[in-house]
């Protein structure tokens, strides 16, 4: 898990610039983990009138040995139906079951977060093709308020393709209730069983990439801390433009490295007594871990056991760093 203040985030940022990545700060006891074994089952993604028609589309996936080397590429397509006013691609997942957690033996796993594994159902959703970009944040952030007020232009790094950066958890949620109000759907984060469904796309090595990766494949910090044999390669220390990485086999991208992403779960420091359905795991009342949120997929200054499929971390739902964005579903 993560728990910082905003003065030591100031410190890594310091760090950052001098050379050394936010892995090589983080307490290492306190931070994530990864996970496994998938089975989808082909029927449907969501069918329902107040969506607009799907379009397909296609796209190559790659596959990676423990050195980082591609030894495998297929072509796939995905189904998806565009938001039009939020310039937004939803990305049809189809119902399946997945192992969720990490196997033993998986490397990274430090805390025990992510553990027990257990057997999880999930239901056919949407899940956004892309983290939410700034040209899209802007779109909505100046649609009529709901709860909160939102920044216009809160990241760090700027760019309209870039994801947007330095955003709440709170912020998140009232970019998905404007949203929702505004085209009358269902608009939401996803829960952590749902994010880690969609990062896998059917595969149980720890990324979805197989045993590695490398900065040819993702953005993360990737000049120290190895996760297999891989060599050592690009730290960008920023961000990069949204689907500038292979995707997934579900064609989702960007879900390994750039911005860790909220889920709508509040924190729990082990999956003992986690449901085995994709829903919202509500919060313990008698955990002080309750006030903190979910965060996947490990960010641009992480290293790489932290960007894992089943990886874990938490911060309050009120924190705005530059390692923060999100993607929505609806169903």
């Amino acid at each position: 898990m993560i728990k910082v203040n905003r003065r030591k985030f100031g410190q890594w940022i310091s760090l950052i610039g001098a050379g050394v990545g936010l892995a090589a700060i983080l307490d290492r006891k306190n931070i994530f983990s990864p996970s496994t074994a998938t089975a989808i089952i082909p029927p449907q993604p969501p069918q329902n009138s107040s969506f607009p028609p799907r379009q397909s589309f296609s796209f190559e996936t790659v596959t990676l040995d423990p050195s980082g080397f591609v030894i495998e590429r297929n072509s796939r397509s995905a189904e998806y139906y565009s938001e039009t006013l939020a310039g937004l691609e939803m990305i049809a997942i189809p119902a399946g079951t997945f192992i969720m957690g990490t196997p033993d033996g998986e490397k990274g796993d430090f805390t025990g977060s992510d553990k027990p594994q257990r057997l999880v159902k999930v239901n056919s959703f949407y899940l956004s093709k892309y983290p939410i970009t700034q040209k899209q944040w802007q779109i909505v952030a100046n649609l009529p308020k709901i709860n909160r007020d939102l920044n216009p232009n809160p990241s760090h790094f700027q760019g309209d393709n870039l994801p947007v950066d330095s955003i709440s958890w709170y912020d998140a949620i009232e970019f998905c209730d404007r949203l929702a109000r505004a085209t009358g759907r269902n608009y939401r984060l996803p829960s952590e069983a749902q994010w880690e469904y969609a990062c896998r796309a059917g595969t149980t090595t720890p990324f979805y990439f197989g045993a590695t990766l490398t900065s040819e494949f993702a953005n993360y910090y990737a000049i120290k801390f190895p996760y297999a044999v891989e060599r050592e390669s690009e730290f960008r220390a920023k961000t990069t433009p949204v689907g500038s990485f292979p995707p997934n086999a579900f064609g989702l991208y960007d879900l390994h490295g750039s911005l860790y992403e909220w889920c709508a779960d509040p924190w729990h420091r082990n999956y003992n007594n986690a449901p085995n359905d994709d829903q919202v795991w509500p919060a313990d009342p008698n955990s002080t871990g309750n006030r903190y949120r979910i965060l996947r997929g490990g960010g641009w200054g992480t290293e790489l056991r932290e960007c894992r499929s089943a990886s874990r971390g938490q911060f309050g739902p009120d924190n705005r760093y530059s390692v923060l964005g999100f993607r929505i579903a609806s169903s």
